[in-house]
């Protein structure tokens, strides 16, 4: 990618993805809100594309693409349906801390399976007692010869109850990050169990729940890593999908602001189109800017997270935050365009809103995003 252009590649991919939505996904999304349905079978079509493991390696059929691909996917697929595409993002993750930390042996048992979303994995880092302080978790796994001893509860774990594979941080060790340790838990281990799915403001189309383990025995052969390196894995794994829901967060939003175009074009008052009236054209031209400038700086730090550079990390909790509070405001104010209109849920807009909310809080809450800004910018004078 050059600075402020992409490739013909990139646009090609991005164009596959706003056609899958557009197919695939728009027409249904508002049904799929409104019944909870979770539309396995429709994602397994976009499996089929390439978009189930988009930055894992091409040796055990992923798509090897880039994270700057990813983003650009994601944001394709949330202007169709931003819960689909975040559900997406998820199991992309879960993906590829399988192929980046598992053994030869972990990534051909599984990669295969997780690019054609044959089996759909999950993400089981937050506990009820353990959101934002990660390293304080309880979920134990005592080891007895081959096996882990798994005992513990994951909490607000999207594809709770359908997912085939969970990607597990649990604690092997003392307490802290340096005693956590990745598993990968398969969902037909006796002694795994679910709560009762979660009633939400938002993300109807895919399912949450509380994830339970009751002395699961767990080989050893399913753990990611060496010991104590599973604090590691889950920060380097939310680091891209920090990225992912910033770009869910920008489809949605594009949706929204695409909406409000439509409704203020055709909607008149006192004689004239509301599109015509400055305060409202202000108003949309003030949108699309800030969405310009939150997807400007995702591409930044996805293709910081790309090179590898040393502030990648930095980059994706500006980006998220940015992203994420800028996507949300875009639909509310779209909505708010859209009058006693956009609060009906024929019209769509209401929806995004409340897809979009909870954003600002999964992936690591925005206020956590400025905590880890502020520690690196204070942590400057140290070095």
């Amino acid at each position: 990618m050059t600075q402020f252009s992409l490739t013909d590649d990139q646009i090609a991919v991005r164009d596959m993805a706003l056609a899958f939505a557009a197919d695939n996904l728009a027409p249904h999304a508002l049904e799929w809100d409104e019944k909870k349905h979770f539309p396995v079978d429709v994602m397994r079509e976009a499996a089929a594309l390439g978009m189930a493991a988009i930055y894992t390696r091409d040796d055990v059929g992923g798509s090897g693409m880039t994270r700057l691909d990813a983003a650009l996917i994601f944001e394709a697929l949330a202007t169709g349906c931003p819960a689909v595409s975040a559900y997406l993002s998820i199991h992309n993750m879960a993906a590829w801390m399988i192929d980046r930390y598992g053994s030869d042996e972990q990534r051909q048992r599984y990669i295969p399976r997780l690019a054609t979303m044959e089996l759909i994995a999950s993400y089981c880092l937050t506990e009820p007692g353990s959101g934002s302080d990660a390293a304080a978790l309880k979920t134990k796994a005592v080891r007895d010869g081959d096996h882990y001893i798994v005992n513990g509860v994951k909490q607000f774990i999207s594809g709770a109850g359908t997912s085939d594979i969970y990607v597990t941080m649990v604690r092997t060790g003392e307490e802290g990050a340096s005693g956590i340790s990745t598993l990968v838990i398969e969902k037909d281990m006796p002694g795994v169990s679910f709560g009762a799915q979660e009633k939400k403001m938002g993300w109807n189309a895919q399912p949450t729940a509380a994830v339970i383990f009751e002395d699961v025995r767990v080989p050893v052969a399913n753990r990611l890593s060496d010991e104590g390196q599973g604090f590691k894995i889950a920060m380097s794994g939310l680091d891209g999908g920090r990225i992912n829901i910033g770009a869910c967060s920008l489809g949605g939003a594009q949706s929204a602001l695409d909406k409000a175009l439509a409704y203020t074009g055709d909607r008149k008052a006192f004689g004239r189109r509301i599109a015509d009236f400055q305060a409202l054209q202000f108003k949309l031209a003030d949108m699309a800017t800030e969405l310009e400038c939150a997807r400007t700086f995702l591409w930044r730090a996805a293709s910081a997270l790309d090179a590898k550079a040393l502030d990648a990390t930095k980059l994706c909790a500006m980006a998220k935050r940015m992203a994420t509070d800028v996507g949300f405001q875009v639909a509310n104010d779209a909505l708010q365009l859209h009058g006693g209109y956009g609060y009906l849920a024929d019209y769509g807009v209401e929806k995004i809103v409340r897809d979009l909310r909870v954003h600002q809080i999964l992936e690591g809450t925005n206020e956590i995003m400025r905590l880890i800004v502020a520690r690196d910018l204070v942590g400057r004078g140290n070095r």
